[in-house]
């Protein structure tokens, strides 16, 4: 059977948006703990600016505390070479470079035009060039913006070939505010991957209307097998109204582990990751397998 690839998120998609600030250690023990439970990729933190996202101001801290496995990729996002010099600092693996493919959400979010944007990855590249960092290059809105509606396709392939001029080795299209549809997953990433056979896409979806892990199914059948998940389904586009969390790990691991995929993932720990997660925060997380228990969990006949 077919082998998935899941890349954690939560760390850096999930925490940004918390009101309250998770203290450094705990962000390392929770890394620590993703890192021993099979994860292939983890999006550790962001080195963006502390006022714009005060719950990763740790950023260095936390990368430099972790304990890093041969066999796990450490990503960070980066907006621009001051990131990108922080990050190689700390040695990450991957910097993630992150661009709206629509241009009214490119400007809500990073206050740029998207050709500014990619201005600005080309200086990056050129500082990167000289070290082993991998860039990957992410399409926020690739599947609808919630300012502007349905995205051309033929956008999202030319930035898609912007991202691969500038040297980016992944890309990540990205359904941020939870607009995406089977259908349309199924056909853009035939039509990416009939284009560029070899190049490793990851998807990265949200389940703000449901869709998310039907979405996923689609992906796979197009021939995607990478996918971006948050543990706990934490997350969310602080700059897209309504825009719930992210696709959540353990109950995508649950989901492709019943449909005999092979993972790295061991879901057990998962399971007791995202509680331990739920700890911290205090509250409860909107994963569904943390309270359901998964389909093998049975109950004694009273």
């Amino acid at each position: 059977m077919k082998r998935i690839y899941i890349q954690e998120v939560a760390t850096r998609d999930g925490l940004q948006i918390e009101d309250q600030f998770v203290p450094t250690d705990k962000k390392i023990d929770l890394i620590n703990r993703m890192s021993d439970s099979g994860l292939d990729k983890i999006e550790v933190t962001s080195f963006v600016s502390p006022k714009a996202v005060p719950n990763l101001r740790d950023a260095k801290e936390v990368m430099d505390g972790i304990d890093r496995k041969p066999d796990v990729t450490y990503t960070t996002l980066i907006p621009n070479v001051k990131g990108a010099e922080r990050a190689a600092s700390c040695e990450a693996d991957e910097v993630n470079l992150v661009a709206s493919v629509s241009e009214t959400h490119n400007q809500k979010n990073v206050r740029r035009t998207v050709e500014q944007s990619f201005a600005d990855f080309k200086d990056i590249s050129g500082f990167l060039s000289g070290t082993n960092i991998q860039i990957n290059g992410t399409l926020a809105t690739t599947f609808g913006c919630p300012f502007e509606g349905s995205i051309d396709e033929d956008r999202v392939m030319n930035l898609i070939n912007e991202y691969l001029e500038l040297g980016a080795k992944g890309i990540t299209l990205a359904d941020t505010t939870g607009m995406a549809t089977p259908k349309q997953v199924y056909q853009l990433c035939e039509k990416v991957l009939k284009r560029w056979p070899d190049l490793p896409v990851t998807l990265h979806f949200h389940n703000t209307r449901g869709m998310g892990f039907a979405n996923v199914i689609e992906g796979i059948r197009a021939g995607v097998s990478q996918f971006d998940a948050s543990l706990g389904g934490l997350g969310g586009c602080p700059f897209a109204p309504g825009a719930t969390g992210n696709i959540c790990t353990e109950d995508l691991v649950h989901m492709l582990s019943f449909m005999d995929y092979e993972m790295r993932a061991d879901l057990d720990q998962l399971i007791d990751t995202s509680k331990h997660l739920q700890t911290i925060l205090q509250r409860e997380v909107p994963g569904q397998i943390i309270k359901a228990g998964k389909i093998t969990d049975l109950h004694a006949i009273s």
